[in-house]
């Protein structure tokens, strides 16, 4: 077929996975609660059971990370995520204030366009269906084109799970001719009422451009810092944890580590013991020549993969075991390569005089592509802690822990998420680790508890029991209003 004809292919298919939802998702609103968590529970038990076959399909189509981490991810997406908004009030009466008289009434946004990366494919499709159904939605999914086959695979089955539990399973599409015009049909369509984008920077403004509300996901240009009272030898187990799961391919991933003067030495030696292999020379050279493109943007084919890929694809030798090559870069920008997000086995590394400086330091690697995303901290000085917490303009502050588990909730108590809002100063309409919450109107029922001055006294009195002097109750209102403002 010609490009026009795929083009206009894709739009009509759009058009169609579009009507069939809003039917699908009209049928599902006369669920009850129960039912709809029936059906949740019965679709995150059938995506567990396909995890791993789906995270070994993943790794296979897209060539980036390892199977088993996937597999890690996509238990969190169901069984985690599941666990975590199971006993969410999402539809209906979710809350009764009997002393202030407001009720407050979930309902469902309708149809949701998700917009689906290639790093966590399988993961997000199951998060996002398994949020988007609590709250009563439908959902339609654009794949990126490097993942179609396993976001399609894992799409027929929620599907096939809904439908064994009485749902119509055109709750869930998905896209299976691609292209930009058909992805921009589907964020643009009267019909969608919320997109959740993950992906890149242009994806994500993209549907912020949409006309349609959307949640997104900014950069995460993640700096760790290890201040001098931390335990060295566990904070970079922690990191190397972390920047080695899936190699790298979720954003909330660290990018840098900062470290004091006064233990910068012993930092070196333990990131070397571990397996970290810090680039100098003609090596450096030869890695940055791969790590990037011309334009300065990062190179997508080193996303993923792990430090012996990426020295073997710049053609130098490296120590066997090598975890994570490293860097210490000199400064922050466009011209420090190091300093900018790197979704694979690649860290730069800083020496600060102290945590004053290195909040500052910190600070500017945010700035540089990460801000209102995360950062974690590796210390034992509370005070510092809460320094770092109340200056830092990030979503998610980590502490003593890896920052990818951290962020998505397999090693802390956040949210599992998949989809990290980074807040308005990273051009995020949230800073939560999006649920299903985020994906449902409220409709809050108040009742009257101050008639404003009014005294039903004075009015029967003028009226003696007759029809009500609405001329005085509108000089009575008149003149409350007055001494309220």
């Amino acid at each position: 077929m010609s490009l026009e004809d795929k083009d206009l292919l894709s739009i009509q298919e759009v058009r169609s996975l579009i009507k069939q939802a809003k039917k699908a998702q009209s049928q599902f609103a006369k669920f009850t609660p129960e039912a709809i968590d029936k059906t949740v529970k019965h679709v995150a038990k059938s995506a567990l059971k396909s995890s791993e076959s789906l995270a070994k399909l993943a790794s296979e189509e897209t060539g980036f990370g390892k199977w088993r981490d996937k597999l890690e991810k996509n238990k969190l997406a169901s069984e985690g995520v599941y666990n975590s908004i199971k006993d969410m009030k999402t539809i209906g009466i979710i809350n009764e204030d009997k002393e202030s008289k407001v009720i407050e009434i979930g309902t469902p946004v309708g149809v949701i366009a998700g917009l689906v990366p290639s790093t966590n494919p399988t993961s997000t499709v199951i998060y996002k269906a398994l949020i988007s159904l609590k709250a009563g939605n439908g959902i339609i999914f654009s794949p990126h084109p490097s993942a179609k086959k396993c976001i399609a695979k894992t799409v027929e089955i929620l599907r096939e799970a809904i439908e064994e539990m009485g749902a119509p399973k055109e709750l869930i599409g998905c896209m299976t001719v691609l292209t930009m015009e058909g992805t921009q049909e589907l964020m643009k369509h009267k019909d969608v009422s919320l997109i959740l984008a993950t992906g890149g920077s242009a994806m994500v403004k993209s549907a912020y451009s949409s006309g349609t509300p959307a949640l997104g996901v900014g950069p995460g240009n993640v700096p760790a810092y290890i201040e001098e009272s931390a335990d060295i030898k566990m904070a970079i187990s922690r990191i190397f944890a972390s920047k080695t799961f899936d190699n790298g391919t979720i954003c909330a991933s660290e990018q840098s580590i900062v470290t004091d003067e006064s233990i910068s030495d012993e930092v070196k030696r333990e990131l070397k013991n571990q397996g970290g292999y810090f680039l100098t020379g003609k090596k450096l050279e030869k890695v940055v020549r791969v790590m990037e493109r011309p334009n300065g943007g990062m190179n997508p084919k080193i996303v993923g993969k792990t430090a012996e890929a990426i020295a073997a694809m710049a053609g130098i030798d490296i120590p066997e075991n090598t975890k994570v090559l490293i860097c210490e870069e000199k400064g922050v920008g466009e011209d420090y390569p190091f300093s900018k997000e790197k979704l694979t086995a690649l860290l730069g590394f800083y020496t600060v005089k102290d945590w004053e400086e290195g909040c500052e330091l910190c600070f500017k690697l945010l700035e540089n592509g990460g801000l209102g995303h995360t950062l974690s901290i590796h210390s034992q000085n509370e005070e510092i802690i809460r320094e770092f917490a109340l200056k830092k303009p990030v979503s998610r502050f980590l502490v003593n822990t890896p920052s990818s588990q951290g962020a998505v909730g397999l090693s802390t108590n956040l949210a599992p998420s998949f989809t990290l809002g980074c807040g308005a100063i990273g051009g995020s309409a949230t800073s939560d680790n999006v649920t299903p919450m985020n994906l449902i109107n409220i409709r809050r029922m108040a009742y009257g508890v101050n008639d404003l001055g009014i005294n039903p006294q004075e009015i029967n009195k003028k009226n003696d029991n007759k029809d009500v002097d609405i001329e005085l109750i509108t000089k009575m209102v008149m003149e409350q209003l007055k001494k309220i403002q």
